[in-house]
């Protein structure tokens, strides 16, 4: 036998042993226990990115801004669970349970007395389109700073991480039904804003009316509409799309 037969035996035998071994780790990974709606070892190489990524990620860092003649006047709809029905300003009240479980109410006209911030970026959908969207509302930072939320000691939260952070925060619209659990670092990122207005105008229902979050540094899965709850948490709150085998962190 020449050379080249058998350097091509050799590749032959190689490429079908790399075959064999895919179809047989990937029969092994579809075999194994599921965790939250996917196989664990495919749940474990997330949780590591997880950790990776937040290990990195600064709240000081700023996803990219654009101007406001960039922003698209026809904003894009996607996912309307938790949004039957309307709730409008004059009835609505966030609910937030602070570090020691007591409850706030807490009315737009509160929230709007906040220094109000806009943020225009371009929005970015796990489907894979995106567009650029201009938002206002009040930066998330200065809404925990103001109501002395998500610290454990309960005082007044600084912008950069420390030991008396939760380590998450958690939030679901009215009903429940549709809900998220988002890192600390990346609530506190600075253009992370609930958000009241879109394109200069009042939400509109289907957009997240009252109040919804916008998160930049996140997938749209994270931009709660509708909030209707916030807590806080060291262990990961529950999570719509995580459960369906997503990313829990989610982030760009």
């Amino acid at each position: 036998m020449n050379k080249n037969k058998i350097r091509s035996v050799i590749s032959f035998s190689v490429y079908a042993l790399f075959i064999l071994g895919c179809y047989f780790g990937i029969k092994w990974v579809g075999n194994q226990p599921k965790v939250n709606g996917i196989p664990g070892p495919l749940r474990n190489v997330l949780s590591i990115n997880e950790r990776i990524f937040t290990a990195v990620f600064s709240p000081a860092k700023k996803s990219k801004e654009f101007g406001l003649d960039d922003a698209q006047k026809r904003v894009r709809k996607n996912g309307l669970v938790g949004m039957q029905g309307v709730i409008n300003d004059s009835n609505y009240k966030l609910i937030v349970i602070k570090n020691n479980l007591d409850t706030l109410f807490i009315t737009m006209d509160e929230i709007k007395k906040l220094p109000k911030t806009e943020v225009i970026f371009d929005f970015k959908c796990i489907e894979g389109w995106s567009q650029v969207t201009h938002w206002s509302g009040v930066k998330f930072s200065d809404f925990a700073a103001h109501f002395n939320l998500a610290t454990k000691s309960g005082n007044t939260i600084n912008i950069e991480p420390n030991e008396d952070w939760y380590k998450y925060a958690g939030l679901e619209t009215p009903d429940g039904k549709y809900f998220v659990g988002i890192d600390m670092p990346s609530m506190m990122q600075q253009q992370t804003i609930l958000c009241y207005e879109m394109n200069g105008k009042p939400l509109p229902n289907l957009d997240g009316a009252p109040l919804r979050l916008i998160i930049p540094v996140k997938y749209g899965v994270k931009h709660l509409k509708r909030i209707g709850k916030i807590f806080f948490a060291d262990e990961p709150p529950k999570d719509y799309w995580a459960k369906y085998g997503y990313d829990y962190f989610a982030g760009l």
